[in-house]
């Protein structure tokens, strides 16, 4: 099935329907996306979107685990280089495991509400998602809004029960709340999602260009790289130059009245809006006392509705935290996505 989760969108696969190989299985898979040639930057001869944000990839299925119903391997099409990475998860295209699911038959859907616990293989951790089924039958309509998305939809509620340093080994990666590279201080956190957070001062910009302005800035883009090459190592992540992970996140006061405004590499082109996880590691930079967002974060007194401003518009998520020996403890991080089936059928593999 092609289905949209937030503001991604992939291609979900039954695991049992692909090779068990994982080098035969990724040959399938890269077919199905780019086609007879792997490695076309537009991808017109498979279902991929020529963009990281729609070349994405979902396997499910029934989980062996007792704490879990779902097991979800996602797989980055790495656009342009032929090849597929699970170094990272993707909380965008998790909104959309249930539709797949419950439409494929794999669960069976309750009313009002299905609720299923997924585990995301990529990391290891679990994620108890919700989605509205009255009558037994998956919503399409509601009032949930994500930005980057146009309209509104049901909403599909997704709680994060482990997320702390579950790329890494530990919410501050490097041990340190505030390192310097390359003459520039930085913030590493992994809450869900390796993030190097920078500050706009340190590079020459104001923070608040477009995605557009930003993909073509090359001396901007060539000086996140050497950070990001530099960090990877002293995050656990060992050499990354192959990885998509760490992101870069850029961050700026806001405008709209969210705790900062931000500005995401994945690693090399800027997001058009926020991951879901990068979107989790990000807030607790905001959050963390001593952090590069010093001085640049708009700090709520609660926060159980944590707002960041993006290119195009706002993602609201939740955090349980807790403060122990001045040190923040993050206990759950929620967000709300929308999701929706847009296909599903046969792809053709030569």
């Amino acid at each position: 099935m092609q289905i949209r989760g937030g503001s991604s969108k992939g291609i979900f696969f039954d695991t049992a329907d692909l090779p068990e190989s994982g080098e035969e299985r990724d040959k399938v898979i890269l077919a199905a996306m780019e086609g007879l040639r792997p490695g076309d930057i537009r991808q017109i001869d498979g279902l991929g979107g020529g963009d990281l944000l729609t070349a994405k990839v979902a396997l499910v299925s029934r989980s062996a685990r007792e704490d879990a119903d779902l097991d979800y391997l996602f797989l980055q099409v790495v656009v342009g280089e032929g090849r597929l990475s699970a170094a990272q998860g993707c909380g965008n295209i998790l909104a959309g495991l249930l539709h797949f699911a419950i439409e494929s038959g794999m669960l069976s859907p309750t009313d009002p509400t299905t609720k299923a616990v997924v585990h995301m293989v990529n990391n290891g951790g679990l994620c108890e998602v919700t989605v509205q089924t009255p009558d037994f039958k998956l919503a399409v309509a509601g009032s949930a809004k994500v930005d980057a998305v146009q309209g509104i939809g049901a909403p599909v509620i997704c709680n994060y029960l482990e997320t702390v340093g579950i790329n890494c080994g530990k919410l501050l990666p490097t041990g340190s709340v505030l390192d310097e590279v390359d003459g520039v201080q930085v913030t590493c956190v992994d809450n869900g999602m390796p993030v190097v957070a920078l500050r706009v001062t340190d590079f020459g910009i104001t923070g608040y260009e477009s995605k557009e302005e930003l993909d073509s800035n090359e001396d901007l883009k060539e000086r996140l790289e050497s950070i990001r090459l530099q960090m990877g190592p002293k995050m656990n992540l060992g050499d990354v130059s192959h990885l998509t992970v760490p992101k870069m996140c850029l961050l700026s006061p806001p405008r709209s009245g969210g705790l900062m405004n931000t500005r995401t590499f994945i690693p090399h082109q800027c997001h058009a809006a926020i991951g879901v996880m990068g979107a989790f590691s990000v807030a607790v930079v905001g959050l963390l006392p001593g952090s590069i967002a010093e001085g640049i974060a708009n700090v709520p007194n609660d926060f159980a509705s944590v707002i960041l401003e993006h290119p195009s518009g706002q993602f609201t998520l939740s955090l349980k935290s807790s403060s122990k020996n001045s040190e923040l403890e993050i206990h759950e991080t929620g967000a709300i996505r929308t999701a929706r089936i847009i296909s599903k059928g046969e792809v053709y593999i030569p």
